[in-house]
């Protein structure tokens, strides 16, 4: 476990190399959700490659790469591109990255995905605000010695997903009239999309949506006592009556439809940080 801090350590000595700011804000932008970075006055992009320790982004459209800059005049660090259980990392090396955004000042995180729409009443395009999760990927980043620097061996998680910055999110979408549902995550290991059963089971244990990340990351960041603001973006409609075949490819393009969407969310609560 010590060698743990350790690797943190050796991963701040590159980035210190590159920015010597603190960074209260963290971003982690999801499949096809990248034109946050359009946002971004950089000051400086890092490769996951340059940075020890670093997984590499597998995924198409996961650019890897790790930007420091502004928005709203607030500092910002920026992952394009995330890491998923089934691309065969471990929940450790998935959730690396939060414990480094947690030494660089990080208090509050800012994580995006997309998502498939369980829940009736959704439709492709929506966007969704994380108001709790539900771990079905069959792991957790927090199993193993617990390690007290950074955090408490059982962290509470009865407010996975900060009210107050859900509140400022409702009312930036309400202030910029982008209707926005709130609802339940369910994350499975994936790669492969669900079955008809699936779906059916995952509705009814009360999840609204399906995605494959996210919830690690929560997990690790509620460890270290960041808060978290959650938004998933509906890439397709899994009504299991339903049921059509997607590609990747319609996933992606559905994000990135509705990414401005986010984009305008997610300017707008920092604005208000």
């Amino acid at each position: 476990m010590k060698e743990l801090l350790e690797k943190i350590n050796e991963t701040l000595e590159v980035i210190r190399s590159y920015v010597k700011d603190e960074y209260r804000i963290g971003i982690i932008l999801g499949t096809g959700l990248g034109g946050l970075v359009k946002e971004i006055e950089i000051e400086a992009e890092i490769d996951y490659s340059l940075l020890p320790h670093f997984p590499l982004s597998t995924v198409e459209s996961h650019h890897g790469k790790l930007i420091f800059g502004k928005i709203a005049g607030k500092n910002i660090v920026a992952m394009q591109g995330r890491f998923h259980f089934y691309e065969g990392y471990t929940m450790q090396q998935i959730t690396y990255p939060v414990r480094v955004f947690k030494f660089l000042g990080v208090e509050t995180l800012l994580v995006s995905n997309a998502c498939g729409g369980m829940n009736p009443d959704y439709k492709r395009g929506d966007v969704m605000l994380m108001s709790d999760h539900i771990n079905l990927l069959g792991d957790n980043p927090l199993i193993g010695k617990n390690i007290d620097e950074l955090g408490p061996r059982f962290p509470d998680m009865s407010e996975a997903y900060s009210k107050e910055l859900l509140s400022i999110a409702e009312e930036v979408a309400l202030e910029n009239k982008i209707k926005v549902q709130k609802g339940v995550y369910v994350a499975v290991p994936g790669p492969n999309l669900e079955t008809r059963a699936e779906y059916k089971f995952l509705r009814a244990i009360g999840a609204d949506v399906v995605g494959m990340s996210t919830i690690p990351e929560n997990i690790v960041a509620n460890h270290m006592g960041m808060k978290v603001l959650g938004i998933s973006i509906i890439t397709d409609e899994c009504d299991p009556e339903n049921l059509k075949p997607v590609t990747v490819q319609e996933i992606i393009e559905a994000a990135m439809k509705a990414e401005p969407k986010m984009t305008l969310i997610l300017k707008e609560v920092i604005k208000k940080l």
